[in-house]
């Protein structure tokens, strides 16, 4: 029964960073093509682990997560303001470099069926 709280509540979590990361935060470190892949809520709900991936190429990634640290306090209030929880959780960032991965293979991928294709030509 607590699973599903907590991964009701880490989805629910999810919508809202996801929402101020799009139309509220305003630093221009954060880039405009952020995407929360995976939200972790503990048992205990004093911490959130918020998984982050940048899908631009050219994303300082280190000033990008200085950003998100600074907006820490905001996030985490407007957390408290729309879920009403015994403790508001801590929001911490960590970098999912995944859909980057993905997207890298597939090129790869894409890549062999194309020289594939060529060798069949021949």
């Amino acid at each position: 029964m607590k699973f599903d709280r907590n991964k009701r509540i880490s989805e629910e979590i999810k919508k809202i960073v996801s929402n101020l990361i799009l139309n509220e935060i305003k630093d221009p470190r954060i880039p405009q093509l952020t995407s929360i892949t995976h939200v972790e809520t503990t048992r205990d709900h004093r911490y959130v682990y918020i998984y982050i991936s940048f899908l631009q190429d050219n994303v300082n990634i280190e000033e990008a997560m200085k950003g998100l640290n600074k907006a820490k306090g905001f996030i985490r209030r407007e957390i408290g303001r729309v879920i009403t929880l015994h403790y508001t959780p801590e929001p911490v960032f960590k970098l999912d470099d995944s859909i980057k991965n993905a997207m890298h293979l597939e090129k790869i991928i894409h890549t062999l069926d194309i020289n594939h294709e060529n060798d069949d030509d021949e």
